[in-house]
């Protein structure tokens, strides 16, 4: 690149972000801040196949494998209740699926927004009581009952707009401490409202009558139907404008709005659908176990599970909720189902001691880090960011009057 005579052979941060005056007898143009950073810009003209196109195809190659890891893990939740006919695995893999159709729904709001909610059990009981109200005033029968589970969403979206209103109006960390106080008032309602919510006796579901022996296949799939539909809700809302600005939100609110985001309405809309998907999660949980109590319907250490299994998997990731789920849910439930190991007693314990090792050694989840440790053997010690390069001709660069430009503008 020829300087100009007004710069003294030195290229200021303008030019160097505006391309070369002059890149060569005849040609006339200049350089976008795309181009530079794109890599260094060669006498000739561009090449396929070169360094541009190489993130391209590995962002196709990752896009291709994660799509391929995602149908296979599809076939297999899809065959496993006709390969694993054993009642207690089953039963496993609904309590499973349950998981993580609820952490799936908890991440779309407090994954994406950073307001950490401890009060999921709010929505899950709620979804749980209002479907058995309804169908113990209603007598359907058989599988109708399941027609419910949109009215208990619906209920507790109903639920979610007052409750974002008066919590969402504060930061994260109040935030935090008010879903707590929402948690106890739900929980004391369900104990003292004896004639609308039974007590401490809590309710019972509708007996279905299915075969004994197939009775947690139809569950197994109205979970995996759920938590697969929720899974897709939060990856469509991820790539959508309205997914960018809860992300904006989580890194910036101040900033975020000032670049025009309601903030407000983009956190409460989110608050309202988690709410509403882990309601009709909590109604389908209500029909399988045939029963709620205000213990196990506002239960403070499901919130606790919930945010186990995301900070376990991925802080804010969908894969790394789901993981999280896939990971603690089967290993308590086994653990609790082996008296020689204490039983239920050991379930505290364990939640504990695997927060724990969590926030001491893999406080970003297993995706993320696990994401970085690939990513350092892949390059086997090379920086992953494009390092500087320099513009100009051959000469120009051996005689040390080029400019150095790194990935992200002039030096």
């Amino acid at each position: 690149m020829t300087p100009g005579p007004s710069n003294g052979g030195t290229a200021n941060q303008s030019s160097a972000n505006q391309g070369p005056a002059n890149p060569g007898p005849g040609r006339e143009g200049t350089m976008s801040q795309d181009t530079v950073q794109a890599g260094p810009a060669g006498p000739g003209p561009a090449q396929p196949g070169g360094t541009a196109a190489a993130p391209a195809r590995r962002d196709r190659r990752a896009t291709s494998a994660k799509l391929g890891g995602l149908a296979i893990l599809l076939v297999i939740a899809a065959i496993f209740p006709l390969v694993i006919t054993d009642a207690l695995y089953t039963q496993f893999a609904v309590n499973t699926m349950i998981y993580v159709g609820t952490v799936a729904a908890w991440n779309l709001f407090s994954g994406y927004s950073g307001y950490l909610s401890l009060g999921t059990a709010v929505f899950f009981g709620s979804g749980a009581y209002t479907v058995g109200l309804l169908a113990n005033r209603w007598k359907l029968p058989g599988a109708d009952i399941f027609l419910l589970l949109p009215l208990g969403g619906l209920v507790a979206a109903l639920i979610a707009v007052p409750l974002g209103l008066i919590a969402l109006r504060v930061r994260r960390h109040t935030f935090v401490v008010i879903t707590i106080a929402f948690f106890f008032i739900f929980q004391l309602m369900a104990f003292n409202l004896q004639s609308f919510t039974g007590g401490s006796s809590g309710l019972a579901s509708p007996f279905l009558t299915w075969p004994a022996a197939t009775y947690n296949t139809p569950f197994y799939y109205i979970a995996l139907a759920y938590a697969a539909g929720t899974i897709a809700i939060a990856w469509l809302i991820r790539r959508s404008r309205f997914g960018l600005q809860l992300r904006a939100i989580r890194d910036d609110e101040d900033r975020a709005r000032g670049l025009g985001v309601k903030a407000m309405r983009v956190k409460l809309s989110a608050f309202v659908i988690s709410g509403a998907i882990t309601a009709m999660v909590g109604a389908v949980w209500f029909f399988y176990i045939n029963q709620v109590e205000p213990q196990t319907g506002f239960d403070p250490l499901f919130d606790l599970t919930i945010v186990l299994m995301a900070f376990l998997g991925g802080y804010g990731s969908i894969g790394g909720a789901v993981l999280g789920a896939l990971i603690i849910e089967p290993l308590t439930l086994w653990l609790n189902s082996q008296p020689q190991l204490g039983g239920g007693s050991l379930n505290e314990i364990l939640l504990g001691a695997v927060f724990l090792i969590v926030v001491l050694f893999v406080p970003r989840g297993i995706i993320p880090t696990g994401s970085e440790w690939i990513t350092k053997l892949r390059t086997r010690g090379r920086p992953a960011v494009i390092p500087a390069t320099t513009m100009g001709t051959p000469a120009a660069a051996e005689s040390g009057t080029a400019t150095s430009v790194t990935s992200g503008g002039a030096r």
